[in-house]
């Protein structure tokens, strides 16, 4: 609920989704979407292998990883992955507007 409370200040449209599945079919059905909010453990497919998948159909898309464990490599796995910046769990309002700016800004 935070998430989408900080999102209304991006845009007025926000999609979610429950699965990894699902957020691979919004992608793909929505070809215009800006940003993702990826997060990491999600059911039926994780949020590196969504990510992987959507990177084959959109290249463009801001992909932000976001994840509760926070450990040591994580970062490097998502950018791996394909998503271009990463966040930790609990989610720190300001952090997380300055790297969506930061990402934006580099399109």
């Amino acid at each position: 609920m935070l998430v989408s409370i900080i999102m209304k200040d991006f845009g007025n449209q926000i999609l979610k989704v429950s699965t990894g599945s699902e957020a691979v079919a919004i992608c793909h059905d929505n070809p215009d979407i800006d940003l993702i909010l990826m997060d990491i453990q999600m059911p039926n497919l994780n949020g590196y292998e969504a990510t992987r998948q959507i990177r084959q159909f959109n290249k463009k898309v801001i992909i932000i990883a976001q994840t509760a464990y926070g450990l040591s490599g994580d970062r490097e796995k998502a950018i791996e992955a394909g998503c271009n910046d990463y966040i930790s769990k609990p989610i720190n309002k300001n952090e997380l507007k300055s790297l969506i700016y930061k990402n934006l800004r580099q399109e």
